[in-house]
Parts: C-alpha cells; structure tokens; sequence
C-alpha cells in the first residue's frame, strides 16, 4: 500500500513538472506540429481540459494551470502524510 501511495505522489510530482513545461512552452510557441508539444498537451489535457470549464479566462490569463499545480501539490502533500 505504501507503495502505492508513493507512486501516486511521485505521479503528482511529475504532472506539476509536466504543467510548468507546458506554460513554458505556450509562451515560446513552437508550434502544433511539434511532437513533444503535441505529447506535453495530450497528457497535460485531461487536467486542464475540466479546469478550464470550472475557471473562467479573466481578459487573456489562463488560471488553470495555477489551480492544477496547487491542486496536485495538495494531493501530493496529503499522500505524503497518509504513507
């Protein structure tokens, strides 16, 4: 079972990294057609996807990756404390 938990705060750990990347990367703009861009945002989507429903854009700022790495590192935290 400890295992278990120290996967899923380790996965965690890596989306949050995954997350920053992305912002990184919309501000340089490589472009769709980049292969990497392209992994980051299919694995980074499924979090930000609902997120972005929940949060509203205010003018053109996107606060759903702030929430999702506040919201994973929360998630890591408590993990932390249950193993």
């Amino acid at each position: 079972m400890i295992y278990l938990f120290r996967f899923l705060e380790l996965l965690c750990e890596v989306l949050t990294l995954l997350i920053l990347v992305r912002v990184i990367v919309s501000w340089v703009s490589p472009g769709q057609t980049n292969t990497l861009t392209n992994i980051l945002y299919q694995v980074t989507e499924p979090i930000l996807g609902p997120l972005r429903r929940i949060i509203p854009r205010v003018s053109m700022l996107d606060f759903s990756p702030l929430i999702a790495v506040i919201l994973l590192q929360v998630i890591a935290t408590l993990l932390t404390y249950l193993h």
